[in-house]
């Protein structure tokens, strides 16, 4: 089944210029912008400019040039932020949810970008 993909969500207008942001970086494919809502020092979401819902929509339909830059947008972001453990930065953590039972709550795909604090574990450990 296809996705439904709604363009009335709060990143779609924000890619119209309807919704200001912090923007952090822009390329053709790509957007990043600071959360409104930040649950850590830094704390960008990356989306991607193409009507996609989530992460495997977006590696299913859409285009080389747009996985790419999306991906290397999101590294750029890293470097510049000097977030990179590999460069000497305290490291980061990439979030993006999907569907109902991960709480995806805007069905535009997005990558949240989190560093500055120690972020503690990502789930809780099963008993």
């Amino acid at each position: 089944m296809p996705y439904a993909y709604d363009p009335q969500n709060i990143f779609a207008r924000i890619l119209r210029g309807e919704i200001p942001n912090q923007t952090v970086a822009e390329t053709e494919h790509t957007l990043a912008f600071n959360d409104i809502y930040p649950q850590a020092p830094v704390h960008v979401l990356v989306i991607p400019k193409g009507p996609y819902v989530c992460a495997d929509h977006f590696a299913l339909e859409a285009s080389d040039a747009e996985i790419v830059d999306f991906w290397r947008t999101i590294g750029r972001i890293c470097a510049e932020k000097g977030l990179q453990p590999g460069e000497g930065g305290q490291g980061y953590r990439t979030i993006s949810n999907a569907g109902e039972v991960a709480v995806q709550e805007v069905p535009h795909y997005h990558v949240h970008i989190l560093s500055g604090r120690p972020l503690g574990r990502m789930l809780q450990k099963a008993e």
